[in-house]
């Protein structure tokens, strides 16, 4: 969507930032009749933070089966953490941070865990340490990720990468709207109208079209591993969302060695040959 993210209240006359409340409400007086007072930029993000400190102490000592009442609880504030997230923050196009990967594969490997029929101790320990570090954006590495929570890394990378991937085409379509002929970004028209999106470097319109044609050999790998359940290997997984992150840096900044990197963990990244059945 486009907001005018600098906000002026009609009753106290406050100035704010919704792109730092994520509310048109006044902060001073709680008056909803407000008005922008800047110019409308794309924006999907809002700010929200992820506190799982109560539900580390009700699953810290857990031994067998996660308490069903608390699992719900933790999905449903994993899931409401991940709705409120995007990647467009006040017109700009932000990386794919650690904190929503962490969330995604927490949430995805809860589920997991709870399909599980003898979940060992080693399933269990991941599974706390996802849980002790996902606040923190901290999450164990491709190595540590055991064989029956493997799809929980891999439907986390297919959910996140998918996420941002929609982001950034919108992103993109937005960048295109405002570049002139010449590649140009657009400034401010007669009537004050600026630019949705802001990017670094010159000629943003040039690197529209490779990135673009990144993003769709990068969505035919996710839907690979996303038709495999995200039973795939967690270095492949990591590999899709490094090649996203890449892109975004390159359509942030048109550096064109992060293309190049963003194609090579795309071609990387190879899930065709992959059989579940040989794990």
């Amino acid at each position: 969507m486009k907001v005018r993210g600098e906000r002026e209240c009609q009753s106290c006359g406050t100035r704010w930032s919704y792109y730092e409340t994520g509310s048109v409400a006044c902060p001073s007086c709680g008056d909803l009749r407000s008005v922008g007072v800047d110019a409308r930029t794309a924006h999907t993000d809002a700010p929200v933070a992820l506190d799982l400190a109560a539900h580390r102490e009700r699953f810290g000592n857990a031994t067998g089966t996660l308490p069903r009442s608390g699992v719900d609880e933790l999905q449903s504030d994993l899931r409401e953490y991940c709705r409120k997230r995007g990647f467009i923050d006040g017109g700009r196009l932000v990386p794919l941070d650690e904190t929503y990967l962490a969330a995604r594969e927490l949430l995805e490997a809860v589920d997991c865990f709870e399909r599980l029929r003898d979940p060992t101790d080693a399933d269990r320990e991941y599974l706390l340490g996802l849980l002790a570090g996902a606040d923190d954006g901290e999450r164990p590495a491709a190595g540590e990720v055991p064989t029956a929570l493997r799809e929980a890394r891999g439907m986390a990378a297919v959910r996140a990468v998918e996420a941002y991937r929609s982001d950034a085409l919108d992103f993109l379509d937005e960048l295109e709207s405002g570049a002139g002929p010449d590649g140009a970004e657009r400034t401010a028209d007669a009537e004050g109208d600026s630019p949705a999106v802001t990017v670094e470097g010159e000629s943003p319109g040039s690197r529209i079209g490779p990135a673009r044609d990144a993003f769709e050999r990068l969505r035919d790998r996710v839907a690979r591993a996303d038709a495999l359940g995200g039973d795939v290997p967690p270095a492949a997984a990591d590999g899709l969302v490094k090649a996203a992150d890449a892109l975004g840096t390159y359509v942030r900044t048109g550096d064109e060695t992060t293309l190049t990197t963003a194609n090579r963990l795309i071609d990387d990244a190879s899930v065709d040959d992959f059989d579940p059945a040989d794990r």
